[in-house]
């Protein structure tokens, strides 16, 4: 474990390491994007110079042209993004490298997470259209790793499943060189409708832990620590690349982010992704803790003498995070 103060960081006030500073340009495309909303998960916006490149964190970005053309893009297929759903603190970062993570299935989730920004209830019908609009945006942005999520559909007799195997074949066809990855649902731990999922061959398979086995009652809805593994194991030993996430500072300790580690590579999963949890609204859970930079380092080289193929790990890292990074070097491996 590394040295770090023993003493915890205010929770009410976010550290130095949350603050992200923007450079506007001044070509015509300098858009706000709703950043007033967007940072109530991701830290202080400043405007000006500066870079940090510790664990993760890069602040100095600048907005334009490449992150209005994404924005036109999303808004002109009405197409859902959990950058926007979920608050992302990467998004002007994301879009402004051209990358977007696609959620599907709406924006209205059947259940109420204690730690998500995506708004619950009932949810519309499926859109038979969007596996369309979803292709026609991968290639119109240019995307050659997709990276593709949704909203859960408890209310769905197959959870979506069908859908998201649509989805996946209509990027296949329009965007034959284009690889692809998914955060999917539990699916309820109905192993038949992760099947349906895998069947459609995407090239990485998400689904996030979240949290510690302790805490999972809490912050999750009806899922469950088990169930998530359970998922994860059928993805790994049915010849997928397994991928899961992590949140740090709900009041977990070193020792069960460890444990949690262990259970992810006990079902096989290769991919890992850790990052601060960050309150989106005064109605989700407090954040108990800002966990340091340097912790994020040490948890990185744990999970790797782990054996973990890839890690990412830091305050603002997403499941989504660079990540074509991690099918990279998965790639580079194998010849």
């Amino acid at each position: 474990m590394p040295e770090v103060d023993d003493n915890r960081v205010n929770v009410k006030r976010k550290p130095d390491w949350l603050k992200i500073k923007l450079q506007f340009q001044s070509d015509g495309a300098n858009h706000k994007a709703r950043m007033g909303g967007d940072t109530g998960t991701g830290g202080n916006v400043q405007t000006g110079a500066g870079r940090s490149e510790k664990a993760g964190v890069q602040v100095g970005k600048t907005v334009g042209g490449a992150y209005a053309e994404v924005a036109k893009i999303v808004g002109n297929q009405g197409l859902h993004t959990i950058c926007e759903s979920g608050r992302c603190p990467n998004r002007v970062e994301c879009w402004s490298r051209k990358t977007a993570t696609f959620m599907v299935l709406g924006d209205v989730c059947t259940r109420a997470c204690k730690f998500c920004a995506t708004s619950t209830g009932k949810p519309l019908p499926p859109d038979i259209n969007e596996p369309l609009r979803v292709a026609g945006s991968v290639a119109s942005i240019g995307l050659k790793h997709a990276v593709i999520t949704s909203v859960t559909r408890d209310d769905l007799p197959d959870g979506g499943a069908a859908h998201w195997a649509d989805v996946i074949r209509a990027v296949k066809q329009e965007c034959p060189g284009t690889t692809i990855e998914v955060l999917i649902p539990d699916f309820e731990g109905r192993m038949a409708l992760v099947d349906v999922v895998m069947e459609a061959a995407p090239d990485i398979i998400g689904h996030n832990l979240e949290t510690v086995s302790r805490l999972t009652p809490a912050v999750r809805s009806r899922a469950r620590h088990d169930v998530s593994l359970d998922v994860l194991g059928h993805i790994a030993a049915h010849g997928g690349v397994a991928k899961s996430g992590l949140m740090v500072g709900l009041g977990e300790n070193e020792d069960e982010v460890l444990g949690a580690m262990d259970d992810l590579r006990r079902v096989g999963v290769s991919i890992l992704a850790l990052g601060q949890y960050l309150q989106p609204t005064l109605a989700h859970l407090p954040v108990a803790e800002y966990v340091a930079p340097e912790m994020f380092d040490f948890y990185k080289q744990e999970a790797l003498a782990r054996g973990f193929a890839h890690v990412t790990s830091g305050p603002l890292v997403r499941s989504s995070y660079m990540a074509e990074q991690a099918l990279e070097k998965l790639c580079r491996k194998a010849v």
